[in-house]
């Protein structure tokens, strides 16, 4: 008999890679013969285009707020119309939307598996604190949980999560995480954890050249996907273009990036993440995803670590052996004339994970 599960992610975030590894998570689950869904789960704290502008312009004095509210509405607006274009064709997610521990506990739940996903599932950084629900609090103890590759996104926790954090892992009949900090953090705590690959690199290049289409332009191109404020990041980009003799091509998440270097593609469609990414010559991010799909399409990266939360990106480069694309220094232009990357090894090391991410997964479910 098909089994059933139900996951609960960050899939109604506004990022490329969120919705991206929840896509990869139903087709892995599917493939294993299960019957999948979602929670339509929604952060209180990214309801709404409003909401989302008062997060950013929190303590900004008013006429901050109203500058950057009318800048950024338009990009809100088209985000959401971008991701749930590609969330209502690609997943099966509930239509009740929950936002709060009290929304989930009045489901009726017949799933015969609960599974916390991927992503950042378990930052108290970046959930404002320790979420119960990306836990599956709500879930009975005689009901089967596990978590697939949840990510702490950091490499320790602070002193106040543990004791919570512990006796929310506790209930779980399952655990596996995205980083090997995650399985150090869940040693700690009295869980034993599988370290396994995120999503979509469980996914190989095949399932992703479906997406990836024909080459978007006709020109040779460096892909700029940047997450955080940088003007290093961007005079580098720049600089590293020219030198190789190829045009700059960014991929803006808002509206005002248009202002910045590079063809600005503003709030591209979701599968455009994919295809210009495969196609390009070279990456340069900030972003885990975009250089785990880098690394999982074959395609040329530097990856720039961000202030925060950036164990994630040092784990899946020290783990495919390609640490020395992590840029150093932002006058070190070496990897201008350096070798391609070979991704022999890499692709070596990603189908060993893989079988141990299906091995997990089957184990789990059983």
């Amino acid at each position: 008999m098909m089994k059933t599960i139900t996951i609960i992610t960050l899939q109604n975030v506004r990022n490329y890679g969120s919705v991206l590894q929840a896509l990869a998570t139903q087709k892995i689950f599917e493939s294993l013969g299960c019957e999948v869904g979602f929670f339509n789960y929604l952060r209180s704290n990214n309801a709404t285009p409003w909401v989302r502008i008062k997060n950013w312009t929190n303590k900004k004095p008013l006429l901050t707020k109203v500058l950057i509210g009318a800048l950024l509405y338009p990009t809100f607006v088209l985000q959401d119309r971008r991701f749930k274009k590609f969330l209502n064709k690609h997943l099966n997610v509930q239509e009740k939307v929950c936002t709060t521990m009290a929304d989930f506990e009045e489901l009726e739940l017949t799933s015969d598996i609960y599974c916390t996903g991927s992503d950042q599932t378990w930052n108290s950084g970046w959930n404002g604190g320790i979420l119960p629900e990306l836990f599956l609090a709500f879930v009975p103890e005689h009901i089967k949980k596990i978590a697939y590759s949840a990510s702490f996104g950091k490499s320790k926790l602070d002193t106040w999560e543990k004791e919570e954090t512990c006796k929310l892992l506790a209930r779980y009949q399952a655990v596996s995480v995205r980083e090997s900090t995650g399985v150090d953090i869940c040693s700690e705590l009295g869980c034993d954890a599988t370290h396994v690959l995120d999503p979509t690199l469980q996914l190989d290049r095949t399932f992703w050249s479906s997406y990836a289409g024909c080459r978007p332009l006709e020109y040779g191109y460096v892909l700029i996907y940047q997450l955080n404020t940088n003007k290093s990041f961007d005079r580098f980009a720049k600089e590293f273009a020219h030198r190789k003799g190829l045009r700059l091509v960014r991929f803006c998440t808002r509206i005002d990036q248009i202002l910045k270097n590079g063809k600005s593609l503003v709030v591209p469609e979701v599968q455009d993440f994919v295809r210009y990414i495969f196609h390009a010559d070279y990456v340069i991010t900030d972003s885990f995803h975009a250089t785990a799909f880098s690394i999982n399409v074959n395609t040329q990266f530097i990856s720039i670590y961000p202030n925060d939360y950036s164990s994630r990106l040092g784990s899946i480069l020290k783990l495919v052996g390609l640490e020395d694309r992590h840029l150093l220094s932002y006058d070190d232009f070496s990897l201008v004339e350096a070798p391609a990357i070979d991704f022999s090894y890499a692709n070596k090391i990603l189908d060993e994970e893989r079988a141990k991410g299906l091995d997990f997964l089957r184990r789990a479910i059983e």
